[in-house]
């Protein structure tokens, strides 16, 4: 008997905690383990016990093959998995949350690089965009200290951090602190129109995603060309706009951008604009599409902007007013620091940054960072002000309700 499983464990059970035994149960025959589909249905009706009595496998043997894949310290992230999870009955620190898809692996590259050199010991889930926040959000909405609480969590996104009801909750309480001990950041996000230091000193901003749009100039016909975001409120362009309202990070980002410019009227008109969602990827392909069956405008985050071909009729387009920030948020628990401090200060060292910042297409708030960003293209989003003076979980659901009100007018 050890302390990670037991034998009589199903197969689905003990992957899941231990996704490195994965590979491990393949190699051994159970190709039907590399389907993750096929893991949750198979694997959650065979115990490990029986699975290798059907192939005549030593279990003793296999056991403590499973024994040291575990107990090695070695993180391998080369798989590209929609997440990252590694469990550690001895880790001294944990890290839980969601990273932008685009560069998701490269900044596992550089983690699996930094926590195999400094030999750390910890749990972590990290998932990718795409598989939201649900149920990191379910565990803290059940939590009922923060001893239940990840030392870390990095995520963009308003709802998780921000409600009052979730992560609010232990904010009020002084139970994060920002500890990465930067003074000044970079300047493109430290200057006189923006300045994403948090002035509690609560809240780290490692980057940010910002939402531009593409104008499809087949389609735009005799109206004058979108520069702002006003512009895309006017009547001309209603049920003419793609909004990614499936990616709710953005999605929020959005809506509490437009309501700081424009307010509840401005959400709601932008919400006449709405013709349909899309994923980045579709929003620049499909541009021979009717018109009436495709956008006009494209809101997307900027980095998909260099997917579009060069002299085709989609036009980038950087917002007059700026474009809106969805920050990428990280905070780290003040009662962790002694373990977590090396760890942040990676998270904002320049490497990470690079490798996160995809060429300027995801600015850095790292003050080395060229972000190749010109003067004209600032930023707009939510800020501190607003931030600590409402309950933004509350505010979220009321921005959505008039988003939905106005494609009904």
């Amino acid at each position: 008997m050890n302390g990670y499983f037991s034998m009589t464990d199903k197969v689905y059970d003990v992957t899941e905690r231990y996704p490195q035994l994965i590979d491990l149960f393949v190699s051994k025959g159970f190709d039907n383990l590399k389907n993750d589909n096929m893991r949750k249905t198979i694997g959650k009706t065979i115990s490990i016990e029986l699975a290798l009595k059907s192939k005549h496998i030593d279990t003793e043997l296999f056991e403590k093959e499973m024994l040291e894949m575990i107990e090695n310290k070695k993180f391998d992230f080369s798989s590209g998995l929609k997440e990252a999870k590694v469990h550690s009955l001895t880790a001294k620190l944990s890290m839980e949350g969601v990273l932008p898809c685009p560069v998701k692996m490269q900044f596992l590259e550089q983690l699996e690089k930094h926590i195999n050199e400094k030999q750390l010991d910890m749990n972590m889930d990290l998932q990718a965009a795409s598989m939201g926040l649900d149920a990191i959000k379910e565990k803290v909405a059940n939590s009922s200290d923060e001893s239940e609480l990840a030392d870390i969590y990095l995520s963009a996104g308003f709802d998780l951090f921000f409600d009052r009801q979730l992560m609010g909750k232990y904010m009020e309480k002084g139970v994060f602190k920002d500890i990465s001990g930067l003074k000044h950041i970079n300047p493109a996000f430290e200057n006189e129109s923006i300045d994403l230091r948090d002035p509690l000193g609560r809240y780290s901003i490692i980057g940010v995603v910002p939402a531009i749009f593409m104008v499809n100039t087949e389609l735009l016909g005799d109206r004058k060309f979108p520069e702002s975001w006003s512009d895309l409120l006017e009547p001309e362009f209603k049920n003419s706009v793609s909004i990614p309202v499936r990616d709710l990070d953005l999605f929020n980002a959005i809506m509490l951008g437009m309501y700081k410019l424009y307010g509840m009227e401005g959400i709601k008109k932008l919400g006449g604009s709405l013709l349909e969602s899309m994923h980045p990827a579709q929003m620049v392909k499909g541009v021979k599409a009717a018109a009436g069956s495709a956008p006009v405008v494209s809101i997307m985050p900027y980095f998909f902007t260099w997917m579009a071909k060069e002299g085709g009729p989609l036009k980038a387009v950087w917002p007059k007013e700026g474009a809106i920030i969805s920050p990428i948020f990280l905070l780290t628990k003040e009662s962790s620091k002694e373990h977590t401090k090396s760890l942040v200060d990676f998270l904002f060292s320049k490497e990470v940054s690079e490798a996160l910042y995809a060429d300027g297409k995801f600015p850095s708030t790292q003050p080395d960072i060229d972000n190749k960003l010109s003067p004209d293209q600032k930023f707009v989003w939510a800020g501190w002000d607003l931030i600590h003076s409402h309950d933004i979980g509350k505010l979220l659901k009321e921005t959505e309700t008039a988003f939905f009100e106005g494609g009904n007018r």
